[in-house]
């Protein structure tokens, strides 16, 4: 029930800040309140998660693409995600989430978003999203960015992001090595 009451508090608020540009960045401000707490009193790592969600919620809100995307039935899921821990947020601590779509590939777009108390990092995770059709099927970046007046060619990755992207890919296609798999006798 929190994260609705906070995705309606979003959607309100987010109408009246500062539009950004389709390709971030996009600066949302949060809090931590009591019910994303874990039993040590920091913020859980799942909810970590679900507030990307809704930062990537204001980015196509607030750069004019989440009225579009909704007016041709397509959708945003998330395909892989990674997340790296520096530090912990406490009880009622204030906190931003910085979202950048850093490039793309013929499927999905790779996002950075890095959680900022003030100006420190506290976390940074990597996210291949893709949008689907509510009819059926996928819609291309290219689609997609073309509605945000972006053209075809992806900014180059950088290195460790393209080998992050590659290994989820080779992943995904049942290529990589199986968890638990010990020798055979």
């Amino acid at each position: 029930m929190n994260l609705f009451l906070r995705l309606f508090w979003l959607m309100l608020v987010g109408r009246f800040r500062s539009p950004c540009p389709a390709m971030g960045p996009c600066r949302t401000p949060f809090r931590v309140m009591p019910s994303n707490l874990d039993l040590l009193r920091h913020m859980n790592n799942g909810m970590y998660f679900s507030i990307l969600d809704l930062a990537r919620i204001d980015l196509m809100q607030r750069s004019g693409l989440a009225q579009q995307i909704n007016q041709r039935g397509w959708y945003p899921v998330v395909v892989n995600e990674t997340i790296q821990f520096r530090k912990s947020l406490q009880l009622f601590e204030r906190f931003e989430v910085e979202t950048v779509v850093l490039g793309w590939n013929e499927k999905a777009l790779l996002l950075e978003q890095t959680f900022y108390r003030r100006q420190e990092v506290v976390a940074s995770a990597i996210i291949r999203a893709r949008f689907l059709k509510r009819t059926g099927g996928s819609v291309t970046p290219t689609e997609l960015l073309a509605i945000a007046g972006i053209g075809p060619v992806s900014p180059e990755l950088p290195a460790w992001v393209a080998r992050w992207n590659a290994d989820q890919i080779a992943m995904g296609a049942g290529s990589g090595v199986s968890v638990g798999a010990g020798p055979t006798t």
